[in-house]
Formats: structure tokens, C-alpha cells, sequence
């Protein structure tokens, strides 16, 4: 990994990233849900920020950005088809953007479907993606704005990534993720671990939003409708993928 990752809680069931690279000193923070925890991460660590990279509009993802750039001066990356609700950009983003960050380059993706202009940030060498509220930790984002075809199109780029890629979303929805996933495979022996796992991380405290795309792809049901044996599981066998996508998000809804 070229980066030194950094996960930051901030607010109540949110998080933002650090990401640092030691060959430059080169930083930058994806998300800013509230700066003063971010600066406390910044300080502690010795850390000083050079840019912000926003993967949406919601305010719980930039309604710190004001205090955290009067803070440090960091330049502040967003999506061109976000500009007119992000915060004021000094670098407008579109899908196949390179994102520089030190000796790393970071590639754009629109992830379009949570809302319209959702991106992620994809850092390949050191095996990271910024998801947001598009793909996350068992579940995927609401479609406020976007289509279930729109949504299904970008979990699609984001699960052709390699699966020990790290994927970094924005809140952490496990409980209810976990209870969704399971009502529907009560039984599955790799769902169990991992909500397992997940009991064992919350007794201690660990962060949840930071998974393996590996592991989403086996556990998670909107990435699992791309798998005829789960459509069937689930009583979705006659759909197509991206169906039995749609048919999942309502399901969860109602949950």
C-alpha cells in the first residue's frame, strides 16, 4: 500500500478517510461529515492536509468543508455534474479523471444512482475505493435520485475491481444491513461469519465501513444479484440482474 489510511468517525454513524503518502507528505481527506474530528486526526497523527475530495452533495458529507479548508487551505476536488450543490471546487471531476494525490494517481468513477453526480475515488496501487453511499458495507446507498438501472450500472463498475481491493463508504449501516441480508439467506455460512465478525468488531470498537471487495461480493445481496444461484435462493430466479437488483432495493426499502 502506497498510502497510509486513516478512518475518522465523525458524527454519529459516519466516517471519513485520511489518506497519506509518506514518499511526499502528500494528504488529502475524502468527506467532510464535521472538521473537528478530522483536524484532531490531522494533529495527532502530524498530518498536514492538502486536499479535499467530496464524492457527493448530502450534508452529511460536506457540511464540514468550510471549516476544514479555513483551516488548512486544502484544495477542494468534486464532480462537475455535482458543482452547482457542492462547496465552491478549485478542481471540476468527470468520469476517467486522474486525481493525483503524492506519488499515487487515483482514477474517477461516476457512481451515479444514490444521487446524480455520486463519484467514487479509485486508488489502484494501494488497493482503495471511495464509495460513499453508493456501494457499502453490506448494502448499497438509497436511490434518492437515480434509477435502479443507474445504481446497478455503477455497482457494476465497482464490482469488476480486484477483490482485495479496500472499499471505503460512508457510513456504517451494518445492524441493518446484516438484518436485511440475513432475512433473506438466514442460513448462509459466509453471512454468519461475517455478522459473526461484525459482533466481535462492535464489542471492541473497531471501524465497520472499511471491507474487502471479496467479501462484498460473496455477503452482499445487491452485488449477489448478479449470481443466478442467489436470484434463486432468494426467489428471484426469472429476473435478470439488474431486475433482481431493483426488486432487492425495495425489498430493503420496506425492511
Amino acid at each position: 500500500m502506497t498510502f497510509v489510511l486513516q478512518t475518522v468517525p465523525c458524527l454519529a454513524d459516519n466516517y471519513a478517510y485520511l489518506i497519506h503518502d509518506p514518499a511526499t507528505g502528500t494528504t488529502a481527506c475524502i468527506d467532510v461529515p464535521d472538521a473537528a474530528p478530522i483536524l484532531a486526526a490531522l494533529s495527532q497523527r502530524g498530518w498536514a492536509l492538502d486536499h479535499i475530495l467530496l464524492t457527493h452533495h448530502h450534508d452529511d458529507h460536506i457540511q464540514g468543508v468550510a471549516d476544514l479548508k479555513s483551516a488548512t487551505g486544502a484544495q477542494v476536488w468534486g464532480a462537475k455534474a455535482d458543482a452547482h450543490r457542492l462547496p465552491a471546487l478549485d478542481h471540476a471531476l468527470v468520469e476517467g479523471d486522474a486525481v493525483q494525490i503524492g506519488t499515487e494517481t487515483g482514477q474517477v468513477l461516476d457512481v451515479s444512482g444514490h444521487t446524480i453526480g455520486h463519484i467514487a475515488f479509485h486508488f489502484p496501487d494501494s488497493k482503495l475505493v471511495f464509495t460513499a453511499d453508493s456501494l457499502m458495507a453490506l448494502g448499497c446507498g438509497r436511490l434518492f435520485e437515480g434509477t435502479p438501472a443507474q445504481m446497478w450500472g455503477s455497482l457494476g463498475k465497482l464490482a469488476a475491481l480486484p477483490d482485495d481491493t479496500l472499499v471505503c463508504s460512508g457510513h456504517d449501516y451494518l445492524g441493518g444491513n446484516g438484518a436485511f441480508a440475513l432475512s433473506l439467506t438466514p442460513n448462509d455460512p459466509a453471512l454468519l461469519a461475517r455478522m459473526d465478525q461484525v459482533a466481535a468488531n462492535r464489542a471492541t470498537g473497531a471501524p465497520q465501513a472499511v471491507t474487502a471487495l471479496g467479501l462484498e461480493r460473496a455477503t452482499n445481496p445487491f452485488l449477489r444479484a448478479a449470481d443466478p444461484a442467489y436470484r434463486a435462493a432468494v426467489g428471484l430466479a426469472d429476473l435478470s440482474p439488474a431486475d433482481a437488483f431493483a426488486a432487492l432495493r425495495g425489498q430493503k426499502d420496506r425492511f
